[in-house]
């Protein structure tokens, strides 16, 4: 016997969601989950302002949205300094995916 019993039929609507989440959790054993390669490509450069202006927002608000310090936004804007590697991942994945940004570091 399977450790589905004898059918669907034995189980309740909850009971199947359970066995189909368990389903996809084991597909996500070692060895069981592909990734699609893509190939890579770190911005130079960073358009804050450029950034801020197509999201509507200000310094304070945009540094807020996106976990950024306002002093650090500001010295990238008036070029005192410019955003290290790290900081210009974050920036163009703010720039293609806003909402995932701010769902992923939603509290």
């Amino acid at each position: 016997m399977n450790r589905r019993g004898s059918g669907p039929a034995r189980h309740s609507a909850l009971g199947r969601r359970l066995i189909a989440g368990l389903d996809e959790a084991a597909a996500c054993l070692p060895g069981e989950i592909t990734f699609t390669e893509y190939e890579i490509a770190v911005p130079e450069q960073a358009d804050v302002p450029g950034l801020r202006a197509k999201l509507g927002l200000s310094q304070a608000r945009f540094a807020r949205a996106f976990g950024l310090d306002v002093a650090t936004v500001a010295a990238w804007e008036q070029g005192r300094r410019r955003p290290d590697r790290t900081a210009r991942i974050l920036l163009a994945v703010i720039a293609r995916e806003p909402e995932a940004v701010r769902w992923a570091l939603a509290g």
